[in-house]
């Protein structure tokens, strides 16, 4: 016995293989972004040369003819001139670099509360570091030295740098949190900018008008009979 093809029940069609590409969810832009902020970090971290830092401290004595507030108050004058061509005129000499590397490589820094001068440098050899921060400290000194019977002040070396055991710039550990962070900040202010897609109007289908009703003949009779 056979089959009536007729009476077989249709077959439902096939899906498309390729359907409309979903939209990702916001929360995956923020992960890719916070993932490529810390990997960019990471590189920076890694490939960036890494720097030291060492440190000299110079502080201000008044003599005889002075006091202390005096002393302060020149301490605060020598840590502004500290970086000027004429007192780095023999820290070039005894560092053995140029004035501009010590411009751009020497920070000085002075506390309100105390006559003292810090003098940093940076370098990529830690014993250049410490070779520029003490050059520029002596020479600090003997210029104060030159100018001791009209300023009644004169400098001293507090202490001598050391030369530093590890690297004062960012790890790649350090580089690469803030590439995340950065990357994930960015993130998110691109879904904030973004323009919001609408959601499409649904259609309500049209409602037929109702028509009025038109009063049968026995309807009209009774009413003309009210009247």
């Amino acid at each position: 016995m056979t089959d009536n093809p007729t009476s077989r029940p249709p077959r439902s069609p096939r899906p498309a293989r390729f359907g409309r590409p979903r939209s990702l969810p916001a929360w995956s832009l923020l992960a890719a972004c916070a993932v490529a902020g810390g990997l960019v970090g990471g590189a920076y971290g890694t490939l960036r040369t890494p720097e030291y830092t060492a440190t000299s401290y110079v502080v201000a004595v008044p003599t005889e003819q002075s006091d202390p507030a005096a002393a302060l108050g020149f301490a605060q004058v020598y840590g502004r001139v500290a970086t000027q061509l004429a007192v780095l005129a023999d820290a070039q000499v005894w560092a053995g670099v140029p004035a501009r590397t010590l411009q751009s490589s020497v920070r000085t820094s002075t506390s309100p509360d105390a006559p003292m001068v810090a003098v940093s440098a940076s370098s990529a050899r830690p014993d250049l570091a410490v070779d520029m921060a003490d050059a520029v400290a002596r020479s600090m000194i003997r210029r104060a030295a030159d100018t001791r019977n009209s300023t009644h002040v004169e400098l001293l070396q507090f202490s001598r740098a050391v030369r530093p055991a590890a690297p004062a710039s960012a790890s790649r550990e350090v580089t690469g949190l803030v590439g995340a962070s950065a990357g994930g900040l960015l993130g998110g202010l691109a879904l904030l900018v973004r323009p919001r897609r609408t959601a499409p109007q649904t259609l309500l289908p049209a409602i037929p008008a109702i028509p009025a009703t038109v009063p049968g003949p026995a309807v009209a009779a009774d009413v003309q009979a009210q009247r």
